[in-house]
This record gives C-alpha cells, sequence and structure tokens, in this order.
C-alpha cells in the first residue's frame, strides 16, 4: 500500500502542471477514488484536493522566483484567470505572486513521502471471514461526502424511517451480523475538488431477494472481510476504528481495500450512556506482489 501511495504522489508530482486525469490516480492508488480519498486524508491529514493545490502553488512560488512571469504561471498550473490565481495565491502564502519577483520572498511545500512508523503498546484486533453474496436491504439516499463530524442528512434519512420499513427488515434479516448497517457506495468520482454525494443505505444483510417496494435492495458479491471490533465511547471509538484501519492497518496488511459496500454498525451499552460495541466491515482482498 505505502509503495502504491508513493506511486500516486510521483504520478502527481510529474503531473502538476496537467489536467490529472481521475482515472489514472484511481489507477495507480488500486483502489476506489473515494477509498483512496479516506486513506489520503488519514495518513497525511490533508485532502487530496488540498495536498494538490498546495504543490502547485509551492511550484508556482518558485517558477516566480526564478522570473517566470505571473500570467505564464498562472495559466501553467491550470489557473483561467489571473484573478483565480491572484486569490489563491494570496490564500496560501499570505502575499501576492508580484510580490515573490519584487521582494524575493516565497514559501514552499514539499512533496509527501509515505513511510511506515511502528508505534507501541497498541495493538489492533481484527478477523478476516470470506463471506457469500448477499443482499444490503434497507432504506437509502445520496447525501453529501463528509469524512468528519455528524452527517445531517444521515440523521434525517434514520429518522425517515417508518415502523412498516422496519418490521419487513426485521423479518428478512438471516445472516451476520443480526444488527442494523449502515453501508456507503456508489461515490462520485468528483474528488479532486473534494465535492460530490455517495449513496448511504441504513438496513440488514439477508439472502432473500423478495422485497417490497418500501425498501432498497442492493446485491454485494461473495468477498473477503476485514472485521474491526471496537468498544468505547460513540461515536469517538468507531470513528478511531476506522481512522486506524486507513492510516495503520492497510499501509502494513497483505490486503487492498475492494470497490464495493463498506458498511458498520454499533450496539449502544444498555447501562452506560454513550457507550457501545461496533464493528466496521471493509471488503478487501490479498494484494498482488
Amino acid at each position: 500500500m505505502l509503495i502504491g501511495l508513493n506511486r500516486v504522489i510521483d504520478y502527481i508530482e510529474d503531473h502538476l502542471t496537467d489536467d490529472l486525469s481521475l482515472e489514472k490516480i484511481s489507477e495507480y492508488a488500486g483502489v476506489s477514488d473515494y477509498h483512496f480519498r479516506k486513506i489520503f486524508i488519514y495518513l497525511s491529514g490533508l485532502t487530496l484536493s488540498e495536498y494538490i493545490r498546495n504543490r502547485r502553488l509551492s511550484e508556482a512560488s518558485m517558477d516566480l522566483l526564478h522570473g517566470e512571469k505571473v500570467t505564464d504561471v498562472a495559466f501553467k498550473y491550470g489557473y483561467q484567470s489571473m484573478d483565480g490565481f491572484t486569490r489563491a495565491f494570496k490564500k496560501w502564502g499570505g502575499f501576492l505572486p508580484s510580490d515573490v519577483m519584487r521582494k524575493g520572498i516565497s514559501k514552499s511545500f514539499p512533496k509527501l513521502s509515505f513511510i511506515i512508523t511502528v508505534k507501541g503498546g497498541s495493538n489492533m484486533e481484527f478477523r478476516i471471514e470470506d463471506k457469500s453474496a448477499f443482499n444490503l436491504v434497507g432504506v437509502s439516499k445520496r447525501v453529501p461526502m463528509q469524512f468528519e463530524g455528524v452527517n445531517n442528512e444521515i440523521v434525517k434519512l434514520a429518522e425517515s424511517i417508518t415502523d412498516e420499513q422496519k418490521e419487513e427488515m426485521h423479518s428478512l434479516q438471516n445472516i451476520e451480523p443480526y444488527e442494523i448497517v449502515n453501508a456507503s457506495y456508489e461515490a462520485d468520482a468528483n474528488f479532486l475538488k473534494e465535492e460530490g454525494d455517495l449513496t448511504h443505505l441504513i438496513g440488514i444483510l439477508t439472502t432473500e431477494n423478495q422485497v417490497s417496494n418500501l425498501l432498497e435492495k442492493v446485491t454485494v458479491d461473495a468477498y473477503t472481510w476485514a472485521i474491526f471490533p471496537s468498544e468505547g465511547p460513540f461515536p469517538s471509538t468507531l470513528q478511531e476504528t476506522m481512522a486506524k484501519v486507513y492510516s495503520e492497518w492497510l499501509p502494513s496488511s497483505n490486503y487492498e481495500v475492494i470497490n464495493a459496500p463498506a458498511f458498520s454498525f454499533t450496539k449502544m451499552d444498555k447501562v452506560k450512556n454513550d457507550y457501545a460495541y461496533g464493528e466496521v466491515w471493509i471488503p478487501v482482498r490479498k494484494r498482488l506482489r
């Protein structure tokens, strides 16, 4: 995984002045656009678009320092107008592009490089499980992509579930985990701008195929699943587990993420408030050496 990430960084570096290809970046990453974005932000602390913008403006600053014209530099790094470039540069650097040429001041943002850091005293429990094909059945909605905080559209989706829908889901549920799950899939491809939606489904797992028009059905093929349990304060423990999956476990494992629905569930403790047991299920396959 780390070799793949560094290869993607090299690809971005070689194409900073080009229209970066979404398909090529995904191909280099070896995972879906959505999952690569999650891996990138958990490892680097930056969104992919922030990183690309910072690198472009850093290189633009060096070009200006070496005497290139502001207009040439602006168009070189994909800006369609001088005003747009000037605003972006000022916001990034705190000074105008012309200041670089007149005063010799500059700013840099180095190219990223991913390495493994071995951390002690922190174990991550997981299990690998092969699962036959099944259906995700429930209510779904296109919601904005959001990596942090509460997604209000998902909250509204949960609140919209009727008693009749709950009853049908309960009657169809016949395979593990016997819990209400939150699944996400079909993320928009417009990830360079960190915009777009994905489909979020709240429902159950079943092998039944007959579903009423009250519910959505999504068929999931037979896959290998990496399953990560967590127990502690909700929702922080579940969110931390998800972060560790992408920032620690995946880079050092022999697995890569498959472009298929991932899901999670939580079981709130009946005694301790805001305390829950949860699991994150990620579809994976062995990486090719």
